[in-house]
């Protein structure tokens, strides 16, 4: 349940994550994405070639929190598909 999201449809989370480099890392304001409910499938719909360009220029995700808690945190959870958990 999602607090707040009880009209419509609701996407709660999506992996492989952006953070791993994993295809929504690709995605830019503009791109279009079709969501197929009966079908349980979300597209991107932008060329293999312009992904292939953009994935080419993807720089590696780098938490904006270098110290603490929450640095420990992003450098050890899992991502969603695996629990979102610690693992050390």
């Amino acid at each position: 349940r999602f607090s707040g999201a009880s009209r419509g449809i609701s996407i709660g989370h999506i992996s492989p994550e952006a953070a791993e480099g994993g295809p929504i890392a690709l995605i830019e304001n503009g791109d279009i994405i079709e969501i197929d409910l009966p079908n349980r499938t979300i597209n991107l719909q932008v060329s293999e070639d312009v992904l292939e360009e953009r994935s080419k220029n993807l720089k590696p995700f780098e938490p904006k929190i270098k110290t603490g808690w929450l640095a420990r945190y992003s450098k050890l959870v899992t991502n969603a598909s695996k629990g979102g958990i610690m693992s050390i």
